[in-house]
């Protein structure tokens, strides 16, 4: 599997382990990224937590996304129901809950919707508020809970989730992180499918 994770607090940085997002802890200086292989971080580190929530600037992730709904605006309903359909096949693929905040004057205002039990939730900012405002509040109250990895390319947004205790992620490195643990899971499905199809053929 390929690392490609961002250093940003505590000596800590997130990459994405078998089919999960997880947290390890390393004795390494801030604002370092780290390149490289891994496989067997689940079996040798110990010291590995799953995040309690992934919060996601939807607008600052598609702006980094531009392969995501192709030539259509960035704030139009197509590229966030785009982004959301691929956030939620993350979501099924590392088993963390991801909730996606847009500010309120591109979408229906104060409104949370999650057209089933399996979709990510997208969370519309009121007037007044913005899509900042409402992840640094989910960061403070999740944080009796866990750790929260916060994903925007907004600096100073990352130093404000970073000091109520969470993580960040800027959205290139969430990006590659995504398309990643999804390719992984096409290969162990197509691994699967091809070991249960000889299975079946065995026994005709």
């Amino acid at each position: 599997m390929v690392i490609n994770a961002e250093i940003h607090n505590r000596g800590s940085f997130a990459f994405a382990c078998g089919s999960y997002q997880t947290l390890a802890v390393f004795s390494v200086s801030r604002n370092v990224k780290v390149f490289g292989l891994w496989r067997l971080a689940c079996t040798v580190y110990h010291w590995i937590v799953a995040f309690v929530r992934i919060l996601v600037d939807g607008y600052s992730l598609l702006h980094s996304w531009p392969e995501l709904a192709r030539g259509r605006p960035r704030y139009s309903a197509a590229a966030r129901d785009e982004l959301i359909a691929r956030l939620t096949l993350y979501q099924d693929a590392v088993g963390t809950p991801i909730t996606i905040f847009f500010d309120g004057n591109s979408g229906p205002s104060g409104t949370a919707r999650a057209s089933s039990r399996s979709e990510v939730e997208v969370l519309y900012s009121k007037a007044g508020q913005t899509a900042d405002q409402l992840i640094e509040r989910a960061a403070h109250r999740f944080g009796p809970y866990g750790e929260v990895l916060a994903v925007t390319d907004d600096h100073a947004e990352r130093e404000t989730v970073m000091s109520l205790g969470g993580m960040a992620s800027s959205c290139l490195n969430f990006i590659q992180t995504v398309e990643s643990a999804l390719a992984e899971q096409a290969d162990d499905i197509k691994h699967y499918n091809r070991k249960e199809r000889h299975r079946f053929e065995r026994r005709r």
